[in-house]
């Protein structure tokens, strides 16, 4: 860190990156990238590597299996960062989801999609499209194509979950919508989705907020900073699903859809907001509130080990097992 001292900076977004005028990158929040695990000490998960295609590549994870032909639901699973943060190869996310492998009894697939500014948006939400269409194709016969064992072999395709925290739930949200309008490999259905946190804002304030709040705050910054070319910039529906040109909420694909929320973290009112109005929009679903009292964003991702991390991790668990 200390030999960007002299470089001139282009842009800062302290606490979390900054960017040089040379093009360096100095990322200041996230852990340590660390490998994968045949068998994790703490709760017996398996964990692999894979590449689904030359530029984005998941870490799988198996839990203990009490039959070794145990068909299990599938996770697919977006990490937070605001885009441009962290990774499904980090600590903080592999200790994360050998917890939820472990409690869910789930297979799950964490997506390494690819980090602004580096790749700026729209490229996240297309690997992580890659990555579910992956997953979709080994449910059907495709002549020459590699399938991954742990699929094959224990995946329950019609038990299809996705889910994320923070930036990962805004990918879970725009995942939903295109497979509302674009048909999975094999017409595979997503049975349900978890949204964590949600990475949502916009251009109006919301509750008791100042306009020069909503505009001051990081997640508007880093919207800009992530997707530079947005149509609609803050209000681009893909950040604003309430929007009047968003798409309706009503096309959400799956049937259950949990929202997870924390009490102190500013992004809450606006996931509350998504609840309503997903309620209103006509959509044929169950939708989930639960929000945790005096914490704050992704504090179960932080530290799993409070009783009211586990609590919520528990209640993720039941929502893929059920």
């Amino acid at each position: 860190m200390s030999s960007n001292t002299n470089k001139e900076m282009l842009v800062d977004l302290s606490p979390f990156l900054k960017v040089y005028k040379d093009g360096t990158v100095e990322r200041l929040f996230g852990s340590p990238h660390v490998p994968p695990s045949p068998e994790d000490a703490v709760t017996g998960v398996s964990s692999k590597d894979v590449n689904i295609s030359p530029a984005v590549q998941a870490r799988l994870y198996l839990p203990k299996l009490t039959d070794p032909h145990q068909k299990l639901p599938v996770l697919v699973y977006y990490h937070g960062g605001g885009f441009c943060l962290e990774s499904a190869f980090s600590f903080l996310d592999q200790r994360y989801m050998n917890i939820l492998a472990a409690e869910a009894k789930a297979l799950i697939v964490s997506v390494e999609y690819r980090l602004a500014p580096e790749h700026p948006l729209p490229v996240a939400y297309e690997d992580s499209w890659t990555a579910l269409q992956w997953v979709a194709s080994h449910a059907i016969e495709k002549p020459g194509m590699e399938k991954e064992p742990w699929l094959t072999e224990h995946a329950d395709f019609g038990k299809i979950y996705v889910g994320g925290d923070s930036a990962g739930g805004n990918i879970v949200h725009n995942i939903l919508l295109r497979a509302g309008a674009e048909p999975l490999p094999g017409d595979m259905k997503i049975l349900g989705g978890f949204l964590s946190h949600p990475y949502f804002w916009r251009s109006k304030p919301i509750e008791s907020e100042t306009k020069e709040e909503t505009e001051q705050n990081v997640a508007y910054e880093i919207w800009l900073f992530a997707y530079p070319s947005a149509p609609g910039g803050i209000d681009s529906p893909m950040i604003n699903p309430f929007v009047d040109d968003a798409p309706s909420l009503s096309e959400l694909a799956c049937s259950r859809l949990l929202v997870c929320l924390a009490e102190k973290d500013p992004l809450t009112s606006r996931g509350i907001l998504y609840v309503e109005s997903v309620k209103k929009s006509g959509w044929n679903g169950e939708v989930e509130l639960v929000v945790v009292e005096g914490e704050d964003h992704c504090f179960h991702v932080l530290d799993p080990e409070k009783d009211k991390a586990k609590d919520l991790i528990k209640r993720l668990a039941s929502f893929i097992s059920q």
